[in-house]
């Protein structure tokens, strides 16, 4: 009877130790299998134009090796990367052409766009090739379209990221004020200037309010852009460039290090 006790309780003992190392192993395998990829998506402000460092098989989507997401990967390796955002990017075509990669093994995501969906680059182009008044209704148009229409755009996009990529973290980069107000200048007179920051305020505020109600990390780049903006002393956007017209308006590689690399790193 003591002998049948004793068979009994190791038994029980070895059970235990069995179950317990099953545990360990399938949480184990379950850390090992955790979704840890990463994929960048979005428009020219992710894939860094205005950087240089272009990758040569990117093409026209001027992928850059000192854009923010290629950093962050280089520093994080991530178990895989993704870099599929590009310049001149819509809503449409992250959907069209950016979405594949994302799957049960994305655990990061990052994307900034939005703002050629609310004509940044004609906004510009109109500030300054034509008077104020033509600048300032041109900005108006950009802030209509920005209650009106994008949002729903926003949500298409971001409601696919969530769809695919159902685990990941998903940050969104905003954009930076472009101008120090109260220099001495040239170009653009202050109330264009003042009138293009407050555009990029509100274009970040319905981009910050789509991604906050899809539970989506907002990145806010201003505050590190802050004593950067064109017409400081340290720049970190390009002015308009005739030599390089797609770079105009856009980070340089101080920007994309200094200014989005910390936003994505403090939000990822």
């Amino acid at each position: 009877m003591r002998h049948s006790r004793i068979t009994a309780y190791m038994i029980s003992l070895l059970l235990a130790s069995g179950l317990a190392l099953t545990g360990a192993a399938s949480a184990q395998a379950s850390q090992l299998a955790a979704p840890t990829g990463y994929v960048a998506l979005g428009d020219s402000y992710s894939s860094g134009v205005g950087a240089g460092g272009y990758i040569g098989s990117s093409g026209d989507c001027k992928r850059s090796t000192k854009a923010y997401p290629y950093l962050w990967a280089a520093a994080h390796s991530p178990s895989s990367f993704s870099f599929t955002a590009c310049s001149g990017a819509l809503t449409g075509d992250v959907l069209a052409n950016q979405l594949t990669p994302l799957g049960s093994s994305t655990g990061l995501v990052s994307i900034s766009v939005g703002g050629n969906d609310a004509g940044f680059a004609d906004v510009m182009e109109t500030c300054v090739l034509e008077p104020e008044s033509s600048c300032l209704a041109r900005i108006n148009t950009a802030k209509a379209y920005v209650d009106s229409t994008l949002p729903g755009r926003l949500d298409t996009v971001y409601n696919a990221i969530s769809s695919r990529a159902p685990a990941a973290h998903v940050v969104v980069l905003g954009y930076p004020r472009f101008y120090q107000l109260g220099q001495n200048c040239i170009g653009l007179s202050e109330t264009e200037r003042s009138a293009i920051n407050t555009a990029s305020d509100y274009l970040n505020g319905a981009i910050a309010k789509r991604a906050a109600d899809h539970g989506f990390t907002f990145g806010d780049v201003r505050p590190a852009f802050t004593g950067h903006e064109i017409c400081s002393s340290s720049s970190w956007l390009h002015s308009l460039s005739l030599l390089n017209i797609g770079e105009s308006y856009h980070p340089t590689a101080a920007g994309q290090s200094g200014g989005y690399l910390p936003t994505f790193t403090g939000a990822a």
